[in-house]
């Protein structure tokens, strides 16, 4: 099982987790990525930053959620170590919940074209193509991507964080 709760970016294990996507992100598309983040972003309101952890405390997998406009979350730096099957998916699912918590109606994301495993996963996930927005508009590597939200029939009002378990593997 993965425990995904909320956590501090500027932390010693949310760093490395940053830099290992980084080092892996300059590797499939030519860029880091991290021009586009900036811990600021997410320890304002209505933002957050999440880090999976194995059973055993082990971190493995991160992202985070930033206001993008009225009703809109914006999904970034999304990452799950190799070799921890389905991490992704219980830190994209904590994220959607928490988004639909704090009121958002959607969620965007960008990747990259040639990001193919990102853009089949969030595929699966039930992203579906939208025209490029912000700093990605007339940027043809880009592929940009958005999810309606409902909120979870087990969330309450008020209700500020919850623990997504998914089994290992």
């Amino acid at each position: 099982m993965y425990l995904v709760d909320i956590a501090d970016p500027r932390s010693p294990e949310s760093e490395q987790l940053l830099a290992h996507l980084s080092r892996t992100l300059e590797r499939i598309t030519g860029s880091s990525g991290a021009g586009s983040f900036r811990v600021d972003d997410f320890l304002a309101d209505g933002a957050c930053f999440a880090v999976a952890r194995t059973e055993e405390g082990v971190a493995v997998g991160c992202g985070a959620l930033r206001p993008l406009e009225p009703g809109v979350a914006e999904l970034k730096r999304m990452f799950a170590v190799p070799g921890f099957r389905g991490v992704g998916s219980a830190v994209l699912e904590f994220l959607e919940r928490r988004a639909a918590l704090l009121g958002y109606g959607q969620v965007w994301l960008e990747t990259r074209r040639v990001n193919l495993r990102a853009v089949e996963f969030y595929a699966r996930q039930g992203y579906r193509p939208i025209a490029n927005f912000g700093r990605y508009v007339s940027r043809p590597e880009a592929v940009c991507l958005a999810k309606t939200l409902t909120l979870p029939a087990d969330a309450r009002p008020g209700f500020k964080a919850w623990t997504t378990q998914r089994p290992a593997g």
